[in-house]
């Protein structure tokens, strides 16, 4: 059986050169794994539009998107992942807690401590090595 698309995006909030790092609740699939805040990008949605809109939902705060840090596309059990990351900057309110069990803010060489969801692995990579 073929698994199903799913196209997500996440956003790589920089605030005084620290990144937005969140942690799934343990309801979630990933449960504990660290991840940069995101969902999925609905009908119609560009990438842009879905990053916004999940970003003001989860944390309840606004964001600008700026360039494209990675695409990955990565198989898990549940489905193909392909996940695009895009550095933002936070340009109204403070992230809040809605969805995810906690966040730190760290910088690039920090990121690695975290036990990152594999498909957000090459991103982490690729901002650490920059």
């Amino acid at each position: 059986m073929e698994k199903k698309n799913i196209h997500v995006v996440g956003a790589v909030i920089v605030n005084d050169s620290k990144i937005l790092c969140a942690q799934r609740g343990e309801t979630k699939t990933l449960s504990y794994k660290w991840e940069f805040p995101g969902g999925k990008i609905e009908q119609g949605e560009t990438a842009e539009e879905a990053l916004r809109r999940e970003i003001e939902e989860e944390m309840q705060c606004k964001i600008s998107v700026g360039e494209q840090v990675d695409h990955t596309v990565y198989e898990y059990d549940f489905g193909v992942v392909h996940l695009t990351t895009f550095y933002c900057a936070l340009i109204e309110g403070e992230p809040v807690l809605t969805e995810h069990q906690s966040i730190k803010w760290l910088l690039r060489e920090e990121l690695p401590m975290l036990d990152w969801a594999p498909a957000d692995i090459p991103a982490v990579e690729k901002l650490v090595n920059d």
